[in-house]
């Protein structure tokens, strides 16, 4: 489970260093924004669910000139960097919305949206499949949902480089691309599709690689994280730990194993019932 508290403080600190750290993050934006290439809708209203600093509600309102977007974040430092990025003068043109809330508990009507991005953000959710009800509840009837999150794979060196050390959690708990199409189908999204990229980063020692995910404000959020400071005799051997991944080019690997996915909500959708066929 993860402090939810402690969650929105990191990425409040983060708001300043985020941008310059978060290279996979704008990649992979960019590449879930590519996908609409090839989706035929034109909505009118659009919620992008841990928006941050704006890579991709800018994107979205370049390709839908005349959507309303809100984009939605637990920090509030976030927000106000998407914020600052945008004109005064072209905010009275840009119908775009700015909301502080948890993609676990939407702050938003019911029916309300065509289309729902979420980019790389629920992988902070305690519920999953709470997370996906409320993203059909807001969706209208035949809208679409697309989103990308962290596979089990994602800096599985500084994990097993921990797991040398001692069996607290440091690094995040990540969810299965299949246990995600399930939980799509049991809160009765359709047509789900889901596939995977591997992603490879690479450092010259792991305090670069811890330096650019406190930069992106991915630190242990963990409710059973320790909350002393980590000795600097575990720290030292769990760097030597990390030593042997280094690879040819006497580089330490950071790897990510990127999930996306996109689904839509059935144009007759009834909130509670269950569709059974029988063969």
């Amino acid at each position: 489970m993860f402090d939810k508290l402690k969650v929105k403080g990191s990425f409040d600190h983060a708001a300043n260093s985020y941008d310059e750290a978060a290279v996979l993050q704008r990649e992979v934006s960019r590449r879930m924004l590519e996908r609409l290439d090839f989706i035929k809708l034109k909505p009118e209203a659009i919620l992008d669910v841990g928006a941050g600093t704006g890579f991709v509600s800018q994107g979205l309102s370049e390709r839908y000139g005349q959507a309303s977007i809100i984009e939605l974040d637990m920090s509030i430092n976030m927000l106000l960097q998407s914020r600052s990025k945008v004109a005064w003068y072209q905010r009275l043109f840009k119908r775009k919305m700015s909301v502080c809330g948890d993609a676990e508990q939407l702050p938003v009507a019911d029916n309300s949206v065509d289309m729902l991005f979420s980019g790389l953000t629920i992988q902070w959710c305690n519920d999953l499949q709470k997370t996906f009800s409320e993203f059909i509840r807001v969706l209208k009837p035949g809208g679409l949902l697309m989103f990308t999150t962290f596979g089990p794979d994602t800096l599985k060196e500084l994990r097993q480089s921990w797991a040398k050390v001692d069996q607290g959690p440091h690094v995040s708990p990540f969810a299965d691309m299949h246990d995600l199409g399930d939980m799509l189908l049991q809160v009765q999204m359709a047509e789900p599709v889901m596939d995977v990229e591997q992603f490879t980063l690479t450092y010259d020692g792991v305090p670069s690689l811890v330096n650019d995910l406190r930069a992106i404000g991915a630190t242990n959020a963990m409710q059973e994280r320790a909350r002393t400071t980590v000795s600097k005799k575990d720290y030292k051997a769990m760097q030597d730990a990390y030593e042997e991944w280094r690879d040819e080019n006497n580089k330490l690997p950071a790897s990510y194993e990127v999930i996306y996915g996109h689904a839509w909500k059935p144009p007759q959708f009834e909130s509670g019932s269950v569709e059974v066929k029988l063969t």
